[in-house]
């Protein structure tokens, strides 16, 4: 059973299309390397300890995360690692939001929540998801993350 499969199973019928076109349009649009999975309770797409081999620092045993998507009672999030790491990304999706959807953005540092899950911008989370490849992750995440170690 793919990743996918395992975890449409928890999600709630009204929100099952949209979350599927949301977990397609980021297997579709996310750059090559990164791979889907289960992780941390969610669907995401990590870089592969194959090609990353330290895994991530707080569990070297698992591959680094990437993006993450969840259904929850009264939303789907929408979690970009290089959203919280990167200002300027962070400050595209700021800028760019609007452009993409008549709702306010509801976003953290990484997450974005949407609350009309049928009205989620895919064509905004295509742009988002191209803008970071492998290595670019790769090296932005040792430079923040690992410098001190």
């Amino acid at each position: 059973m793919s990743a996918i499969d395992t975890i449409l199973k928890t999600v709630a019928e009204n929100q099952k299309d949209a979350f599927l076109k949301l977990f397609q349009t980021i297997e579709k649009h996310i750059p090559k390397g990164f791979e889907p999975c289960i992780a941390y309770g969610m669907l995401g797409f990590v870089v592969p300890l194959s090609i990353y081999p330290k895994g991530y620092y707080c569990k070297a045993q698992e591959p680094l995360p990437f993006i993450s998507i969840a259904a929850r009672k009264n939303f789907i999030t929408f979690s970009h690692m290089g959203v919280y790491a990167n200002p300027e990304l962070y400050q595209w999706v700021t800028t760019h939001f609007p452009k993409y959807s008549v709702y306010k953005l509801d976003i953290g540092k990484s997450c974005i929540r949407f609350k009309k899950w049928n009205e989620i911008p895919l064509d905004f989370i295509a742009d988002l998801v191209k803008k970071m490849s492998v290595q670019q992750w790769i090296a932005l995440y040792e430079a923040l993350y690992l410098k001190d170690q």
